[in-house]
């Protein structure tokens, strides 16, 4: 797992923070110095803690389950769909859906009639109804595309969420909280670190520095992805190898007792 250097975080700005009045004392911790009314964040401090968190996402994508990320703010939507998608994890970039978590049953309900929907526009019954209701079922097609169609392959509570912006996203938050569901988030100045299982202290705003933490985290999954994969492939092999030796092992024990026998019968 590669560690992201010093200066990639230096230049796409994660260390810059919120003004001074706006902190959260919480945050003392990761400030590194106060520059013309700014807080400046300790890099070598997010070095560390997006180390646990890669670490971590490796983990859990190595165990074959999902990690869900949630970025509703302009600057991360685009990034957050771009690089989250090529390693196949859920992620909400449009409104957080109420519920989403909390109430993941009914979630999936919409989910399965957005399914159904594409059954009958591929079916010859959906050209035997009405023009109007077929714009209808097409709208209802899209609009439930935009809000679930990046969760659509989700078919359980995922094992952890990843939050962008904590300030934008406390429902996202508050509901994994109350489902014990461990979260990762980018933590900045003005947030409650000790909110999140595994905080990564960062400029939230700037888009190079989303960009910056989100490759860095989206890497891990991946060769965590790419180990899974390998340990599937070896299992067969292992398996072969394991019924090969006890084969011999059989063919060797009747061989062994006749010559245990003869032994006696010298004696």
């Amino acid at each position: 797992m590669s560690r992201v250097q010093f200066e990639e975080l230096l230049e796409a700005g994660c260390h810059f923070g919120h003004l001074k009045r706006k902190w959260n004392p919480a945050m003392a911790p990761y400030i590194f110095m106060e520059k013309n009314g700014i807080h400046i964040i300790d890099l070598y401090k997010t070095m560390d803690k997006l180390d646990e968190a890669c670490a971590a996402a490796k983990q859990i994508a190595r165990s074959g389950r999902k990690i869900l990320f949630v970025a509703t703010k302009k600057q991360a939507k685009e990034t957050v769909a771009t690089m989250v998608k090529e390693v196949g994890m859920p992620y909400v970039t449009e409104r957080w859906p109420g519920g989403m978590l909390t109430n993941f049953f009914t979630i999936r309900k919409a989910v399965k009639k957005m399914s159904d929907i594409d059954r009958l526009i591929e079916s010859s019954q959906f050209n035997n109804i009405s023009k109007r209701e077929r714009l209808q079922i097409q709208r209802e097609r899209a609009k439930l595309e935009k809000n679930l169609g990046s969760i659509a392959d989700l078919n359980r509570l995922p094992a952890a969420v990843f939050i962008v912006d904590l300030m934008k996203e406390h429902i996202a938050l508050a509901e994994a909280r109350k489902l014990a569901i461990p979260t990762f988030a980018i933590v900045d100045t003005n947030t409650n670190p000790n909110s999140v299982d595994f905080p990564i202290p960062a400029n939230d705003d700037a888009s190079k520095s989303i960009a910056v933490i989100l490759k860095a985290v989206c890497e891990a999954i991946r060769e965590g992805l790419n180990e899974r994969e390998m340990n599937k492939d070896a299992q067969p092999v292992m398996e072969e190898a394991e019924e090969n030796t006890e084969a011999e092992s059989n063919e060797e024990a009747p061989a062994q007792k006749e010559g245990k026998r003869r032994r006696i019968s010298a004696k």
